[in-house]
């Protein structure tokens, strides 16, 4: 807890920092959410976290009995000591005695007197957080919607007088699935809960805080996931937020006509999207600026969408690039991510988490077309990406994506998304047809940190490495992706290799 904020944590610390500190304490609030979602584990942190600090705490559940919430606790490694359970088992027993005997219709007698049970059990263990778990037994007992609101009504202005802080739980079964905007009205805050099923892979789960009366909070959607634990909540980024400071000087790639194609390199704090058919060394060309920084003694991080961790490693020293060496020293980190089972939100704290925790300054992406797949909705891929580049902009991160484009010649999209505009620096590859072999040209389509060299050069890749030719001045239509020779019978780099 905050005391200067004058605020209480929820046991969760991405929920707290969506909600820019915690609660407000002694007010009312909301869980809502479809069965599912996450309603019951996100509660249970809410009363373990005060039960840590030493507060009493009390659960009152109508819908579970007290084992069925021992297993929940226990699948997170939790144990519920000396927090106080309230059943609706146990005001059954109660009332049963008298119900034949009453004038009272029996759900009358049923509410009336489940409300005064839990009046009664707060007013012995005294909380100071209180989960009301569920709503919808109220409403079947209530049955009545004015009799409901009523109940609702009278147990605000009762937990008003105490110092107590009050978590309702709806699982949205008894309105149909629809909100209750009188719910909502009355409660200081409204959290919603969202499980998203997709047509393949895990379900996906979002949260956003509806209201919060008096609290700047993040607003918009945040992904979260349920794992052994709790609940790992993953705030929106905002980019705006991050800023450090850095010189924007440029990195080489220790391949000097490389090098020279950029006036010296990718400068920091920039973005650079690495585009080309299949096979014409777009990760190659990426890695060999990760070495580089490596052999510098900067650290270095690759997601892999794509390739398997053994065959990039195996690839890379095919062509020079010792990988695991750099990988035993610390200084490269290489994540697999399946696209199927990663929600945007996780892999963006993820990146996050690299940056902030373990200061890495090259981020290699592989590949954007793995990436869309972990993104159902294309206009959220726009935005989400956009907001990671600027967020690694602003770190001084140098970032590396590299685009997969369909087809043997390609085009500047992926999955009909154009994604060069969000790109500082542009590198083009192609592949082109000369003396009866297929080869491989590089261009620099644009650079906005600096000056870069306006000519098509031929790129070798081999057992020698990375290499970069003289300008192809010989071709026409290179970049159309049906180039002609329309030059002398000049010999190309191979050649003049094996003739040296």
């Amino acid at each position: 807890m905050s005391e200067e904020a004058g605020r209480i944590s929820t046991g969760n610390a991405g929920l707290d920092n969506i909600l820019r500190g915690g609660l407000p304490p002694k007010r009312l609030y909301l869980i809502e959410g479809a069965p599912g979602s996450g309603k019951t584990t996100l509660s249970l942190q809410f009363l373990l976290e005060g039960r840590d600090r030493g507060e009493p705490t009390l659960y009152i559940t109508l819908s579970e009995t007290s084992e069925e919430l021992a297993v929940v606790a226990q699948s997170h490694g939790w144990h519920l000591d000396d927090v106080a359970l309230f059943e609706l088992a146990s005001a059954d027993q109660v009332l049963g005695a008298g119900r034949d005997q009453s004038i009272l219709h029996s759900w009358e007698m049923e509410l009336g007197g489940t409300i005064q049970l839990i009046k009664d059990e707060v007013e012995r263990v005294r909380p100071t957080r209180v989960v009301f778990d569920s709503l919808s037994e109220m409403r079947l007992l209530a049955q009545d919607p004015l009799r409901y609101r009523r109940q609702l009504l009278f147990l605000k202005q009762f937990f008003a007088g105490l110092n107590t802080t009050v978590m309702l739980v709806d699982d949205l079964t008894g309105t149909r699935g629809e909100r209750d905007n009188h719910l909502h009205s009355l409660c200081h805050g409204v959290i919603t809960l969202e499980r998203l099923t997709l047509d393949f892979g895990a379900a996906r789960r979002r949260l956003q805080i509806q209201k919060l009366r008096g609290v700047d909070f993040v607003a918009g959607y945040h992904d979260f996931i349920i794992r052994k634990g709790g609940i790992d909540v993953f705030p929106r980024l905002i980019a705006a937020a991050h800023h450090s400071a850095f010189v924007g000087e440029p990195i080489g790639s220790g391949v000097a006509e490389l090098d020279a194609l950029l006036s010296g390199g990718p400068a920091r704090g920039t973005t650079t999207l690495i585009t080309g058919p299949s096979g014409a060394g777009k990760t190659t060309l990426a890695l060999q600026y990760l070495a580089a920084a490596c052999r510098r003694g900067e650290k270095c991080v690759i997601y892999e969408f794509d390739e398997r961790i053994g065959t990039l490693l195996m690839r890379a020293r095919a062509f020079g690039f010792d990988l695991q060496e750099f990988i035993d020293n610390g200084l490269l980190t290489v994540r697999q991510i399946d696209p199927a089972e990663i929600a945007p939100g996780e892999f963006t704290a993820m990146v996050k988490r690299e940056v902030e925790e373990d200061e890495a300054r090259i981020v290699l992406i592989d590949s954007l077309t793995g990436y869309v797949a972990a993104m159902p909705q294309e206009q959220q891929l726009i935005l989400q990406l956009h907001e990671l580049l600027s967020y690694l902009n602003q770190a001084g991160v140098v970032t590396f994506l590299i685009n997969p484009q369909q087809g043997f010649f390609g085009s500047m999209s992926t999955n009909g998304l154009n994604i060069s505009y969000i790109a500082d620096i542009v590198i083009l590859l192609r592949f082109f047809e000369a003396q009866g072999r297929i080869s491989k040209a590089l261009s620099v389509i644009k650079n906005r940190s600096g000056m870069h060299e306006d000519t098509i050069r031929e790129l070798r890749i081999d057992a020698q490495g990375i290499r970069v030719g003289e300008p192809l001045s010989a071709f026409k239509g290179v970049l159309t992706g049906t180039p002609h020779y329309v030059g002398s019978s000049q010999t190309l780099m191979e050649d003049r290799d094996r003739g040296a």
